[in-house]
């Protein structure tokens, strides 16, 4: 499945739909709802906020992830998501190396992300791209239901350089 990546506004009535999926199963999974984090439209417009869909051939959206900056040099991976129909097909693991990619060219040296323990693809793939887990940081600290990951883009720079 060949596969778009752009950098796109969330407010579009296409990609509003994964998201509202995305928070469909999100609140599927039996965590209490104080433990999804999960940024809405609004927060996804923001400054900070770089957000990228991923299409298909035909132009159909298939998958949404942000990236925001937390602080110089360091920055949070939030609603990665991609439907179900294109699960299995690379999607995620495209959109996470394009982050990646813009990630080090901004001078991002550090992604780090949250998702929860009952997320079984999500925690496959976070290992399977690099991603190691890491103390929960931030607003998850203390959370039981948070499990956070993190990656070094410096050795992925000089790896592609």
């Amino acid at each position: 499945m060949p596969i778009q990546i752009a950098i796109e506004p969330p407010r579009q009535a296409e990609i509003e739909s994964l998201l509202r999926q995305s928070t469909e199963y999100a609140t599927s999974l039996p965590y209490p709802p104080e433990s999804n984090f999960l940024l809405s439209i609004d927060e996804l417009e923001a400054r900070d906020v770089t957000f990228y869909v991923a299409r298909n051939e035909h132009g159909r959206a298939y998958g949404t992830a942000a990236l925001v900056d937390l602080s110089p040099g360091k920055a949070e991976l939030k609603r990665m998501f991609v439907h179900e129909d294109a699960r299995g097909h690379g999607v995620a693991s495209a959109l996470i190396e394009r982050i990646e990619t813009d990630a080090m060219i901004r001078g991002i040296r550090e992604i780090v992300l949250e998702t929860g323990p009952l997320h079984a693809g999500a925690l496959s793939l976070y290992r399977r791209c690099g991603y190691t887990e890491i103390p929960n940081f931030g607003q998850y600290i203390g959370e039981e239901f948070s499990v956070c990951f993190g990656k070094s883009l410096t050795t992925v720079y000089s790896a592609s350089a």
